[in-house]
């Protein structure tokens, strides 16, 4: 596959023992959902993906991406966008800044701050560049952090459980807004997940890991 994420042959174990198995290719704009019980392994996969797996696990197998072979390259030359169950915004940034540190380098202040506020607008969050991210909902720093993760524009999403702190009617409107970007972008993503809704959202194939 040119295009997308590929999975190949990808086992992980840890101390000699097979935690998972996978092989799958996701085309750009589709989802694949994993999901499982709690340490079946399904963040340790992404961990694999992002290059940040811990060196006591043992990984075989490759990952491809938009074409290339990145298994081992450097975790911020993989061009793989995360969403986390936190939004991991910088207290100490403005909503501005946290987003400004998303951005590619290159361009001049005003094409970067063009850049951020188009980015706040296409989520409905048109002027809160220079709002503190404490005085934030949990919907709308969910759409912070997603605008965050696109400006640095990834090839490939992947989904850590990101909706799962967020209640029932919130969690359906930023999930929604999750997918529907990835797909207008084409980025495949990868998502883990314990919440069969989310799985259901999603209206991609489901894999799962330790049934």
């Amino acid at each position: 596959m040119d295009k997308g994420l590929s999975l190949k042959d990808v086992r992980i174990s840890k101390g000699g023992v097979p935690l998972l198995s996978i092989t799958h290719d996701i085309n750009p704009g589709e989802v694949l959902t994993v999901m499982g019980p709690s340490g079946v392994g399904k963040s340790t996969l992404l961990a694999f993906i992002t290059g940040t797996l811990a060196p006591d696990f043992r990984a075989k197998g490759e990952v491809w991406l938009d074409g290339n072979n990145i298994t081992h390259a450097a975790p911020h030359k993989r061009r793989v966008g995360i969403l986390f169950q936190d939004d991991l915004l910088f207290p100490h940034l403005s909503v501005g800044a946290n987003l400004a540190f998303g951005l590619q380098p290159g361009g001049n202040a005003a094409e970067r701050l063009t850049k951020i506020e188009e980015a706040l607008d296409e989520v409905g969050l048109s002027g809160f560049a220079v709002r503190d991210p404490a005085t934030l909902s949990g919907g709308q720093k969910a759409r912070v952090a997603l605008m965050r993760m696109l400006l640095s524009e990834p090839c490939g999403l992947l989904l850590d459980e990101p909706f799962s702190r967020l209640d029932a009617a919130l969690r359906a409107q930023v999930r929604e807004m999750v997918f529907d970007r990835a797909k207008a972008r084409a980025l495949p993503v990868l998502m883990v997940t314990h919440d069969a809704d989310d799985a259901q959202a999603a209206g991609g194939e489901i894999v799962t890991l330790g049934g």
